[in-house]
């Protein structure tokens, strides 16, 4: 089996607009479908993210605060799963709970080293 990432973007506009007790359902959703993946052997780990952050660039190594996107184009956070294939990970990313919230899941293979 090979790994591959999955990076989360969007769906953050929803939670603004929750109250207490969607947010708990809608947490709930997430440790479902995770804790689905992880009992079938396909998550590995992952983490929500925090929004700000630092950028370190260029041959200067220059550090700004960021990262600054539109709200759809940051991640959120990130899932490790592994798969047989590109096509069942990008299979196993469709039960995510992001997509009621029109955001996305970038579905991307771990070069092995």
């Amino acid at each position: 089996m090979a790994n591959y990432l999955f990076l989360f973007r969007g769906g953050g506009e929803a939670m603004g607009r929750m109250s207490p007790a969607e947010m708990q359902q809608n947490m709930q959703k997430w440790r479902a479908w995770i804790d689905g993946l992880a009992q079938k052997g396909h998550a590995r780990g992952g983490e929500p993210l925090e929004q700000g952050g630092k950028v370190v660039s260029g041959r200067k190594k220059t550090v700004t605060d960021g990262p600054y996107a539109e709200a759809k184009d940051l991640v959120g956070g990130y899932l490790l799963v592994s798969a047989e294939s590109l096509e069942q990970a990008v299979e196993l990313s469709k039960g995510c709970p992001i997509f009621e919230h029109d955001g996305t899941v970038e579905v991307r293979t771990v070069r092995a080293m």
